[in-house]
């Protein structure tokens, strides 16, 4: 193989190559554009960490003195879970 050979071979790979970085770079800003909603709110989530212990803690604490209003809650809760889930079926196109 000649040297001119070798040169051209050398530069056809770093054009490969800077086409790839360049490919990379474009995929990598689309993921984070589709990922940044969720990126969002899993930030928030932990911002909220702190506010969220206290308010386990306040509810454990709660829960104790009165746990008939706990479970009353949670019933209704799923309820309403379950309501919403068979509306969002109905809803649906298949």
């Amino acid at each position: 193989m000649s040297r001119r050979e070798r040169e051209a071979r050398i530069h056809e790979l770093l054009n490969h190559v800077q086409q790839q970085r360049l490919d990379l770079s474009a995929a990598r800003r689309d993921w984070l554009d589709s990922t940044a909603q969720y990126d969002r709110g899993w930030l928030t989530l932990i911002s909220m960490r702190r506010y969220l212990a206290i308010g386990s803690s306040a509810l454990a604490i709660w829960s104790i003195r009165s746990p008939n209003r706990i479970l009353r809650w949670a019933k209704r809760g799923f309820g309403l879970w379950s309501t919403w889930r068979m509306i969002k079926s109905t809803l649906e196109p298949r």
